[in-house]
């Protein structure tokens, strides 16, 4: 590890809120992608006849434990259950409902209150909250990570080729991008919507044709520079290429300034993904989302528990990732670097 970046990390470390926050967004993040070991309506393991089995991960016939149908063996049954259970064994999850498991069991009618059963309650149509939180927490923060990683791709490239270059290319870039900027998001995201069925990748691809303009003026800031520094003009003396000296001279220069952006560019992502699930123009109907609960809360106000579990996750994701979002900025800052190498003096 450099000097230098040694400093960054004892500067990120420093503010002690976005450091605490870095670790607790990322053991729920961890935990989240371990959904399927967490809250499922299958078992985690089986035994049966001296056999193993892993239906979390793999679907097994009724036949595979004495049963009578081919289809899936479905575990919850009662039928089912006592066959495993006469020769064998069953490991459950703590939560043994998916995010999409209806409790056909249910003392009163949907939305039902938070039980001993369904730790957070149910939604409207009888589907555990807890398991719908932790799903749609996932589905989220890989939203959200996808379309910022993607997004500041194209706009590094595009903004590095129009500040290293300049000229014609930066004026007809930037003229596009003005134009491209004020295409109307929302109302294109409703007519592909009632053309093609909404789906995680087709949301991806047209968030991304509009997310990568916020990162083309900070990278084309930072590579004009750049562009005029003694040690780019001594590289293109020496006949070094120029996607050599744009990749090893110049984009690191540039990188400090995405990376203290991305965090809360990344919170930007997930408000948008959460909006358009709001609105019913996002996910398909049924998949885990925060924003299709934020929308139960609103159509269920006697049930309380449904808005005020959404409304506490969303916040507590984008309150940490926007204290590391932070913490990065200061461990970027070369103010802070150099005055806390000066109180070090």
């Amino acid at each position: 590890m450099s000097p230098i970046t040694k400093r960054r990390y004892a500067q990120f470390k420093a503010n002690r809120r976005g450091y605490w926050s870095f670790w607790i967004f990322m053991v729920l993040f961890i935990l989240s992608l371990g959904a399927e070991l967490i809250a499922n309506d299958k078992p985690i393991l089986v035994k049966y006849q001296n056999d193993f089995y892993a239906p979390f991960m793999k679907s097994y016939a009724e036949t595979e434990f004495g049963g009578e149908f081919e289809t899936e063996a479905e575990y919850r049954d009662p039928y089912v259950r006592e066959l495993i259970e006469k020769d064998g064994w069953m490991i459950w999850p703590p939560i043994p409902y998916s995010y999409d498991t209806i409790n056909y069991e249910l003392t009163g009618s949907a939305p039902s209150a938070p039980t001993t059963d369904n730790w957070l309650g149910t939604d409207d149509q009888g589907r555990d909250v807890t398991a719908r939180v932790i799903y749609g927490f996932r589905i989220s923060v890989l939203f959200g990570l996808a379309l910022t990683l993607i997004g500041s791709a194209i706009g590094i490239i595009i903004g590095a080729l129009e500040g290293y270059f300049g000229g014609w290319f930066d004026l007809l870039s930037q003229r596009f991008i003005e134009v491209w900027q004020g295409m109307p998001v929302l109302l294109l995201l409703i007519i592909m919507s009632s053309i093609i069925t909404p789906s995680f990748a087709t949301l991806l691809f047209i968030m991304v044709l509009f997310s990568w303009t916020g990162f083309v003026d900070v990278v084309r800031i930072e590579f004009f520079k750049v562009r005029k520094m003694d040690y780019i003009r001594a590289a293109q003396a020496l006949g070094v290429s120029t996607p050599v000296i744009l990749w090893r001279h110049a984009l690191p220069n540039a990188m400090i300034a995405v990376l203290s952006l991305m965090p809360f560019v990344l919170t930007g992502s997930i408000g948008v993904l959460t909006s358009l699930d709001f609105l019913g123009f996002g996910l398909p109907p049924g998949s885990p989302s925060l924003g299709e609960m934020l929308l139960q809360g609103k159509n269920n106000l006697q049930a309380p528990w449904l808005g005020i579990t959404a409304f506490m996750s969303l916040a507590v994701m984008l309150s940490l990732l926007t204290f590391v979002g932070e913490a990065v900025r200061d461990a970027f800052d070369p103010r802070k670097v150099f005055a806390a190498n000066e109180e070090q003096i």
